[in-house]
């Protein structure tokens, strides 16, 4: 008898051991992540959004409120600052391979260039978005995190996705610092 209840201790530990390793799987890649407020033209704060570093690239998770009903671009630029109303020390779009603006460019795309979000009737958005064309580790030529940081910018019209520099999508409305 003592003998089976040893038997059935080993396998139980086993057994558990084995789903502990399913829980808690061991991946290739440390994911890192910040969060960065989201302020308006008048320094309100309207949201956030939290980058990760994943496998995939740098993941967006995007909570925004009090904008306008409507279609925006969104994207990454070069300096990390957000001084309002304007937004330009932020400086231009986050571009370290040097190509030109738009996904529908025909001489490519840059590291800045994200999809367009879309901004409900009630002024809010709720999104995710992952970009493989830039990182979170520094040191790297892609990384947002470099010695000056970079920003998210939101604009005031959609992207065109081909115009040259900033895809005819307006001014800026709002800015989160990435540092």
């Amino acid at each position: 008898m003592k003998k089976w209840m040893m038997i059935v201790c080993v396998i139980l530990m086993v057994t558990g051991c084995s789903q502990q390793k399913e829980l808690f799987p061991v991946s290739g890649q440390v994911e890192y992540s910040l969060e960065t407020t989201i302020v308006d033209s008048t320094g309100k704060g309207i949201g956030i959004a939290e980058l990760t570093e994943t496998d995939t690239g740098v993941r967006i998770l995007l909570q925004l409120k009090g904008l306008e009903p409507g279609e925006k671009a969104i994207h990454f630029h070069e300096v990390g600052k957000c001084e309002h109303p304007d937004f330009k020390t932020a400086g231009g779009h986050f571009n370290p391979t040097k190509k030109q603006h738009g996904f529908y460019n025909p001489k490519g795309y840059h590291g800045g260039d994200l999809p367009n979000l879309k901004v409900k009737k009630d002024g809010e958005v709720d999104l995710e978005i992952t970009t493989p064309n830039v990182t979170l580790e520094k040191g790297k030529p892609n990384s947002l995190l470099d010695k000056d940081g970079s920003s998210i910018i939101i604009h005031e019209n959609a992207d065109d996705y081909v115009t040259d520099p900033s895809g005819n999508s307006g001014d800026r409305i709002a800015c989160g610092v990435i540092n």
